[in-house]
């Protein structure tokens, strides 16, 4: 039984009004023993829709670890939006402040989202798709301040028709696999996908390729923005790990990988 949520979002992300207590209460109610808090911060976001106040979220953080202490460990995270020029930025801030994990992620490609039509009516559903591969690949040869990559292929939630195969974009996924794991950075199991998709993120071929060329550190994690999401479908993401290969999950704190048998 997977019993840490990894990816979780508050009020204090651009696309939450959850306040973060709700958050807590509904991983406890749900039997966690774990949450890691991973507020969105994404620099350079149009309108500045993912600006983060540390400051403000840290001081709720560390009242609400006190407040909970004794009935489940919160963990301070964050996920950054991660773009090559931003790497020099993003490092200060990361070393600025003490997080137990950082998720990066890829939510804008060249400042264009995925999220809009526009993404793919300029670039096509595979073109679009290998544009966004391509982004990681760049980001994390830039930039490396980082735990784990967030749902890998996340650009396919909003693809027109949902036809997306990762095996037409093997070359490139191997690429991105192979720099991760040379890097020693690890992936996430985020059960957001399954909402659109009907799979997680990423794609089970993605995963057992990810094994299958050495990687070991797989987060799982909800991505919830609202209470009733925390650990969501964790039953899923454990199916998804063993039909992988995987025997365990992995666990950070102090930005150190502790692996949890399953």
């Amino acid at each position: 039984m997977i019993t840490a949520d990894f990816h979780t979002h508050s009020y204090f992300s651009g696309d939450s009004t959850e306040p973060t207590r709700e958050m807590i209460i509904s991983a406890i109610e749900k039997g966690l023993n774990t949450i890691c808090l991973t507020e969105h911060y994404d620099m350079d976001f149009p309108e500045n829709e993912f600006d983060l106040n540390v400051e403000e979220y840290k001081n709720e953080f560390f009242r609400l670890k006190d407040e909970f202490s004794d009935k489940i460990e919160v963990l301070f995270g964050v996920e950054l939006g991660v773009m090559g020029y931003l790497s020099e930025r993003l490092g200060k801030f990361v070393k600025d402040n003490d997080f137990d994990f950082v998720i990066a992620s890829s939510h804008l490609v060249n400042g264009k989202d995925p999220y809009y039509p526009e993404y793919y009516e300029e670039f096509g559903e595979k073109g679009g798709m290998f544009k966004y591969f391509w982004s990681i690949l760049e980001n994390i040869e830039k930039f490396s301040d980082f735990d784990v990559y967030g749902h890998l292929d996340y650009a396919a939630r909003y693809s027109p028709s949902k036809s997306y195969k990762p095996q037409d974009f093997r070359e490139i996924i191997d690429e991105i696999l192979k720099r991760l794991i040379s890097m020693g950075k690890g992936i996430e199991i985020n059960t957001a996908g399954l909402n659109s998709l009907g799979y997680v993120h990423p794609h089970g071929f993605i995963l057992s390729r990810y094994r299958e060329l050495g990687g070991e550190i797989v987060t799982i994690g909800s991505d919830a923005h609202e209470r009733t999401r925390v650990a969501a479908d964790f039953d899923k993401a454990e199916e998804a790990l063993k039909n992988a290969g995987f025997k365990y999950y992995t666990v950070f704190r102090n930005r150190r990988a502790e692996f949890i048998k399953l």
